[in-house]
């Protein structure tokens, strides 16, 4: 089956076809500061000549804003890779990002025995 020139490089059966290391350039830490939470837009600016598909295939899931959690999700890449990508297209100038506009605190005791209590009225 020949594999195609666009999206990610997958094959149904031997799954990804390329190690995550190759897509990152042997690179492990990404050049800007990014969370799961990040949000990613493309910016409609072009990657640069070292984008790969990934890179492409990135900038056209982040149309609208999508997190990198997310974003990784759908390249089905490992998500230190993923920093990469979108550090690489940050430099490029094709993507901007954003830390969300506020954090939860997901160890609040209330919401935790409210959640808790929900569940077992559930039961």
């Amino acid at each position: 089956m020949p594999l195609p020139l666009e999206g990610p490089l997958l094959d149904d059966a031997a799954g990804r076809l390329i190690r995550p290391y190759t897509v990152s350039g042997g690179r492990t830490r990404p050049t800007a500061a990014l969370d799961l939470l990040t949000l990613v837009m493309a910016t409609g600016a072009a990657p640069g000549d070292r984008a790969g598909p990934e890179h492409a295939h990135a900038l056209a899931l982040c149309r609208g804003p999508l997190s990198v959690a997310e974003l990784s999700a759908h390249l089905r890449l490992p998500v230190a890779v993923t920093k990469v990508v979108v550090s690489d297209l940050v430099e490029a100038g094709a993507v901007t990002v954003r830390a969300p506009g506020h954090y939860d605190n997901p160890t609040d005791r209330s919401l935790l025995e409210a959640v808790l209590d929900g569940l077992r009225r559930r039961l």
